[in-house]
């Protein structure tokens, strides 16, 4: 029996250093989560906005991590030296964190939330795929509705900076 109470209180330790560690971590290095980036056409005119829009298409705007497309040289400014360096730091971190370097990121992103907004950041993260599958694959007639949700999930999303 006291060889269980001891296994727990050594479990226990080793859970709170690491989480005081993950902690200490996000706290030190900023997060810079890459918000998405919304295309939206309004009476014709194309405009791109980390703002959803009715009707945005969600598009692919990642860096291209210092690379020069032209040359094909490397070109790495500092945040993508960040980027690189806070990947790294998860990976390491990730056989006492458990998580993987994109958890991670959102963790960090998200540390400073309030409990209520990431419990709804968390929400929102099951439901955005759906909303988006249910407005891409939405009969004619329910296309606008499908829209509207996916919006005020987006807007929400935006708006809790998840």
């Amino acid at each position: 029996m006291r060889f269980l109470f001891s296994s727990r209180l050594n479990h226990t330790r080793h859970l709170h250093w690491s989480l005081a560690l993950l902690g200490l971590l996000g706290s030190i290095t900023p997060a810079h989560a890459q918000k998405p980036v919304y295309r939206c056409e309004t009476a014709g005119k194309v405009s791109y906005s980390y703002a959803p829009c009715m009707g945005a298409k969600e598009i692919d705007a990642t860096p291209t991590q210092g690379i020069d497309k032209m040359t094909g040289a490397s070109r790495k400014g500092a945040d993508v030296r960040r980027d690189e360096h806070n990947a790294l730091m998860a990976d390491a971190l990730k056989p006492l964190t458990g998580i993987s370097p994109e958890q991670y990121r959102v963790y960090k992103h998200r540390f400073k939330l309030s409990p209520r907004d990431k419990a709804e950041c968390t929400r929102l993260d099951t439901e955005l795929p759906e909303l988006k599958q249910r407005a891409a694959t939405a009969p004619p007639s329910d296309k606008a509705l499908a829209d509207v949700e996916l919006y005020k999930a987006r807007k929400q999303f935006n708006d809790l900076n998840c």
